[in-house]
């Protein structure tokens, strides 16, 4: 059976919208330089400052992973969680054992409150209660990160062969040149978001903000509908490319 997404991505293809064609990877711009990425993407729990890198409520999954994902293009967004001292911990010399004690004391409840700011200005036009729109995602991310983007929606239908093929193609795209690729997963219906950081033998990396953790995803899952062992929930309905 199909997904709701899966439908729509039917109804896309029959109508001629998802043979659209869309700019390479490779066009975007550059990224902010002197990144500090929130996620290491090393295999397991992620934590800075004595925090877990995980969603801070049941509907912030898609919040937490435009944190990282802002994070990931703009050093200023890693200061602002980090705290005002730690920008000058490079050169304040003795200062710096004072600075990490305030990334310790502190990161964690900024890091809480700024992923609740992200799911208020990314669900404007959406219930909050119902977590955040894959179009609210690709809108927040041209609206207040830049650097990052733009990101599109692309929806997939993991009943279809092809489309999943095609899909997986743009993703390993992306992910080659660097770029993570936020991801849609759910039953039937629509329900989480992860992130797509890197490859992995022969696999993906995956941010997991449920649990705090990035996992290797074999492909072979996403194929079979199979995705909850890792993600979850068993079903891919949607990816943000970046274009």
């Amino acid at each position: 059976m199909r997904t709701v997404c899966g439908m729509a991505r039917r109804v896309q293809t029959l109508i001629g919208r998802g043979r659209k064609p869309v700019a390479p990877v490779a066009g975007v711009r550059p990224l902010a330089g002197g990144r500090r990425p929130l996620l290491t993407g090393r295999i397991g729990e992620q934590r800075r400052g004595g925090a877990r890198l995980d969603q801070v409520d049941g509907t912030t999954c898609g919040s937490a992973v435009l944190v990282a994902l802002s994070a990931w293009a703009d050093p200023a967004e890693t200061l602002r969680l980090d705290g005002e001292r730690v920008a000058g911990a490079a050169t304040a010399g003795p200062s710096r054992t004072t600075a990490s004690a305030g990334v310790t004391i502190g990161f964690g409840a900024r890091y809480d409150q700024r992923q609740r700011q992200v799911h208020r200005e990314s669900t404007r036009l959406w219930p909050q209660a119902l977590g955040t729109s894959p179009w609210g995602m690709v809108t927040w991310l041209r609206r207040h990160a830049p650097g990052a983007g733009p990101y599109r929606v692309r929806l997939v239908d993991d009943v279809s062969t092809a489309d999943v093929a095609a899909a997986l193609a743009d993703a390993a795209a992306a992910l080659t040149a660097g770029r993570p690729v936020p991801m849609l997963v759910g039953p039937l219906v629509p329900r989480h978001y992860v992130m797509a950081l890197g490859l992995h033998s022969g696999g993906w990396r995956v941010y997991e903000p449920t649990s705090g953790q990035v996992r290797p995803l074999d492909l072979d899952l996403i194929r079979r509908r199979r995705l909850g062992p890792v993600l979850g929930f068993d079903r891919l309905h949607a990816l943000l490319l970046p274009t």
